[in-house]
């Protein structure tokens, strides 16, 4: 016991170095913060870079294909870096003159590198501190002591991560904007563990340092569930906790969407339309729309407020929780979020909506929470509940009762929480660190009759052109390597179609040739269906036939061998590494899911020998057809 505490010790000393390092040298605590947690970045970058090419040796081998190839790295949510962005270099250069232009250069390679990461890490930053060489390379020093080889925690890029952005929250500004980017472990631990997200899609209107999105996944970790399974999604409008909240996101590599960039989520709603399962949020208490320029006008109308009157500019309590309300999933979505006492009893509009949320059987619950549970302000705070599903269901391994029409009791509920409350702040060690679509089927024979009754040519060409440009768009989702070849005949005729003014013809002739150009498109009609069922006589499906068509397509246009039966193994393969892929939330559009996609299919056709000397042009055309069917399959 008295080891633990002296490491426990020798790690907080650490941190508390680095804190003070640049202090009072650099301009503000925001710089300093900036300074500090964009090394603190490169060096867990850096770590886990090398681990993970270890890792890569160990279970393929040492095959260079592998080892510098992106997406061996990026599909486990680690930054692939070039030689000199990696940790190990900056420390080897630390003590040279020119190490913060180093440094610089490194947080640019790394962002030009990788796409998640744009706009997250500080730019041309360190050159322009004014700090001395000697400073900066004590600061790497101190830094470079944090590894898990000394320091044996199970989540130590975590727990640093959590100091830094506890004691600079703390150190930030006045007392109203301390908490800003930075909500309690405690409370977020408590939010997660009411609304229980094991799976689907998070979102946090306004983010912070995605302190809620972090939460998330630890409560998948603590039940041992699939982190892979959570997607998060969310905005924030500060640009500096905007990249603080990306950073923190990446480098614990968790896949994430903050929007392409900072914004505020009145002004702009980036994920608009967007439906969710869980909501975790902390809204700025009482913000004043109207002084941020959002006018009652812009508020009326807005169909975020639909069945509710429009919120006031005046307080923001109220438009948080409809602007939330409007993004949980009709049937299962469900909100937990932090509001001012003052909510409760507010009047006016704010009290005929809270009415109304009574009314629709919204609120599952409300909490008080205790007093002095945030940096910024001893008073307590409420707890909000909304649940769009309180019927009696199975859910996560247990009964739920019907809770249909119960009014939320406050009191009741503080006191059945009472012991969560506790739990989470114990669990944090929070106080040691305070003091510290498919095509429809066109070719029945009622349909091709319809189209053959219709008398007028040109009428009739228009109907098949529109008919089989939707039925090729449709086989494009699955099949896109045929229909290229498809559309390249329909433009074909299009093109004859479209020069017809050219010819001098009399009416008659006309017709006959556009009724020519009719029959063109039948036939490419009927050929494309003939191709759509093709797959039958091969013994595979409709969608496996797709991958096994771009590899044909490609053996052929690169001219190397590789028989027609390995082709129909192969395609088999490829196709269940996708369908692996469809398990995730919003698996079509998040790039851990591309990157690990792109891993397995480089490993099965490297160890397929396809083709027999590895092309990594060859490589890209089936990770083309894989995405195209990826993306529209999900």
């Amino acid at each position: 016991m008295a080891k633990q505490k002296t490491t426990e010790q020798s790690l907080e000393s650490i941190m508390w170095n680095c804190r003070n390092a640049l202090r009072g040298t650099v301009g503000g605590n925001e710089k300093n913060r900036d300074a500090v947690m964009g090394l603190v970045f490169l060096k867990f970058a850096g770590d886990k870079f090398d681990k993970r090419r270890e890792d890569i040796k160990a279970q393929y081998g040492d095959v260079p294909v592998f080892l510098e190839k992106r997406s061996f790295y990026l599909s486990e949510n680690v930054f692939y870096l070039n030689e000199t962005s990696r940790w190990s270099f900056i420390v080897k250069n630390a003590k040279q003159g020119g190490i913060a232009v180093i440094i610089d250069s490194a947080m640019k390679d790394i962002e030009d590198g990788n796409p998640p990461l744009k706009g997250a890490l500080p730019q041309n930053f360190y050159a322009t501190l004014g700090t001395r060489p000697e400073q900066m390379s004590a600061l790497i020093s101190e830094i470079d002591k944090i590894n898990e080889a000394r320091f044996h925690d199970r989540d130590l890029i975590g727990r640093v991560y959590e100091y830094f952005l506890q004691v600079f929250a703390i150190d930030s500004g006045t007392s109203n904007e301390k908490g800003e980017f930075y909500t309690p472990a405690s409370i977020v631990q408590l939010i997660a563990e009411l609304i229980e997200p094991y799976s689907g899609v998070v979102y946090d209107p306004c983010c912070g340092a995605a302190g809620m999105f972090v939460s998330s996944i630890k409560f998948v970790e603590r039940h041992n569930g699939n982190r892979s399974k959570i997607s998060v999604v969310g905005q924030e409008r500060n640009p500096d906790t905007w990249r603080l909240a990306k950073m923190n996101l990446a480098i614990r590599g968790i896949a994430h969407n903050l929007g392409e960039r900072p914004e505020s989520t009145f002004a702009d709603d980036l994920h608009k339309d967007k439906k969710v399962d869980f909501i975790m949020a902390n809204p700025p208490f009482n913000l004043k729309l109207n002084a941020q320029g959002v006018t009652q006008d812009k508020l009326n109308g807005d169909p975020r407020w639909d069945g509710y009157s429009p919120p006031p500019v005046s307080n923001a309590n109220y438009a948080w929780i409809l602007h939330m309300l409007s993004k949980l999933d009709v049937t299962n979505g469900i909100a937990g979020f932090l509001l001012a006492n003052g909510a409760l009893n507010a009047d006016g509009v704010e009290g005929e909506i809270r009415k109304r949320l009574v009314e629709n059987d919204k609120v599952e619950a409300i909490i008080v929470l205790p007093r002095e549970m945030f940096y910024s302000t001893d008073i307590s705070v409420t707890l909000w509940i909304l649940n769009n599903n309180k019927k009696a269901r199975f859910l996560n391994g247990r009964q739920m009762r019907d809770r249909q029409g119960e009014v939320p009791d406050a009191e009741v509920m503080n006191r059945a929480v009472e012991k969560m409350v506790r739990d989470a702040i114990t669990c944090t060690g929070i106080e040691n660190i305070v003091n510290a679509g498919e095509p429809e089927d066109v070719f029945s024979d009622e349909f091709m009759k319809r189209i053959d009754e219709i008398n007028l040519p040109i009428t009739k060409f228009n109907a098949l052109l529109k008919l089989l440009r939707k039925t090729i768009l449709g086989y494009g989702m699955v099949n896109k390597v045929k229909a290229i070849e498809f559309d390249k005949r329909l433009r074909a005729v299009v093109e004859n179609y479209n020069n017809r003014d050219k010819l001098v013809f009399t009416s008659e002739v006309v017709a006959d040739f556009i009724e020519g150009l009719s029959k063109e498109l039948i036939k490419i009609l009927t050929d494309l269906q003939a191709d759509k069922t093709s797959f039958e006589a091969l013994g595979i499906t409709y969608e496996e036939k797709a991958f096994y068509d771009i590899l044909v397509k490609v053996r052929n246009d690169h001219g190397f061998p590789y028989a027609d039966e390995k082709c129909l193994v192969l395609a088999k393969e490829i196709k269940k590494l996708v369908d692996d892929k469809a398990q995730f939330a919003d698996w079509s559009t998040r790039a851990d899911i591309k990157n690990q996609l792109n891993r397995d299919l480089t490993v099965l056709l490297y160890k397929n020998g396809y083709p027999p000397e590895w092309d990594e042009e060859v490589f890209e055309k089936v990770l083309e057809q894989a995405e195209n069917f990826k993306k529209w399959a999900g």
